[in-house]
């Protein structure tokens, strides 16, 4: 959607479903850079930046591309109409920025399905109880286009991006990076989690939790692309499916901490409350009487983080540090659950490439390891080799 070629290429493509009988509804992003045009706009203008304002700013970019593609449609013989999220039944909640859909009344999409139409969705946004147009968060137009399938009981929803579908680890950091025909919904939740960009999670999700089939596709070679399906008990698994590195988060260090219930209670509640999304969490062992607690947050959040910690403790013999140099590698695999050695390998792995591990954090089927930033790309790189995930 970065510009009039590519969207005259979703025409043709649009087309071409039709043409082989299939009934599609359309869900678009902004053009290109859009989104962020408007954010520069918005912080050239403002300081104050209200939510509801900056909602109705931001969605403004879908509803353009909306628009253009409906006209892009009309060229080559497809008749098709527009949709706001409001005018295509999404109620959300009043959180301006980041709302979350309550319900979805699909009705006018559903008659333009029966009239033979393409309809064709602004993403990311909806309408709130207060009726004030809302936006879904950055990556929201895949959750609308997820939770739109589910409603209208779609046969799948496919989720068209930069690359051809999902691969073992990233293919601009390991060449030989392998795409995957299949991937279970447990392993792709994981994936994001950890820093997987496409899908984002929330729509993986909406997706897991009403059974939405989902196919993860590239829009610049319409090739087939990964299957996101449930995961099937009977089939031999590989140990480890995909290696994930990320480098959007930093490290905050509580240092002198007292050891005793409720220092970490309100630190945590605090953050939670100012909607600081922490991720990793490690505390030291007790010595004399005072701990040390660490946490990673979005590289954006890390100011907010650092002084909400220094609020929580002005009264306590307590310093907090950031650091904005870590990076994170994450191994996932629905296999890892019923073979030991994952951890030993990796550990080993990153010790024999003197790769330091300053954090550990561990689910059922992954286990993900806090490193200097500048050693993310090696750490991916040998994990990948050593657990032959590459074509």
């Amino acid at each position: 959607m970065a510009d009039a070629d590519r969207i005259r290429e979703v025409a043709d493509h649009v087309r071409r479903c039709r043409n082989r009988g299939d009934q599609v509804v359309l869900v678009v992003s902004a053009m290109g850079k859009e989104t962020d045009v408007l954010l520069r706009l918005a912080n050239e203008v403002s300081k104050t930046q209200p939510g509801r304002e900056m909602d109705l700013l931001i969605t403004a970019g879908e509803r353009k591309a909306c628009a253009l593609v409906a006209m892009a449609l009309t060229d080559v013989g497809v008749p098709s109409a527009s949709f706001t999220g409001s005018q295509a039944g999404f109620l959300t909640d009043t959180n301006h920025r980041n709302a979350k859909i309550l319900e979805i009344n699909p009705t006018r999409i559903r008659d333009a399905i029966d009239e033979g139409m393409v309809p064709i969705v602004a993403g990311s946004q909806g309408v709130s109880a207060d009726k004030d147009v809302t936006f879904l968060g950055r990556g929201g137009s895949d959750t609308t286009a997820v939770a739109l399938a589910s409603v209208l009981d779609a046969d799948s929803c496919e989720l068209y991006t930069d690359v051809s579908g999902v691969f073992t680890t990233d293919p601009r950091v390991v060449q030989n990076a392998r795409k995957m025909p299949t991937i279970s919904f447990d392993e792709m939740l994981e994936m994001t989690a950890v820093g997987c960009p496409k899908p984002v999670m929330r729509s993986v999700e909406v997706a897991q939790r009403f059974r939405v089939p989902l196919h993860v596709r590239s829009a610049f070679t319409w090739e087939p692309g990964t299957l996101v399906i449930e995961e099937d008990p009977n089939m031999e698994q590989a140990i480890v499916t995909a290696v994930v590195p990320d480098t959007s988060e930093a490290k905050v260090t509580v240092c002198g901490v007292p050891d005793r219930p409720g220092i970490a209670a309100g630190l945590f509640r605090a953050l939670a409350d100012a909607e600081v999304n922490v991720d990793m969490i490690v505390q030291n062992v007790s010595d004399e009487g005072v701990t040390d607690i660490s946490f990673t947050v979005p590289t954006e959040q890390t100011a907010d983080a650092a002084r909400i910690a220094g609020e929580k403790i002005e009264d306590e013999d307590c310093t907090v540090e950031t650091d904005e140099s870590i990076g994170r590698v994450s191994v996932v695999g629905a296999g890892m659950k019923s073979n030991p050695g994952v951890a030993a390998t990796m550990f080993e792995t990153l010790a024999a490439n003197d790769i330091n591990i300053e954090m550990i954090s561990t689910s059922a089927i992954r286990i993900s390891c806090v490193v200097r930033a500048d050693d993310v790309d090696k750490a991916t790189q040998v994990l990948h080799d050593a657990f032959e995930l590459g074509v």
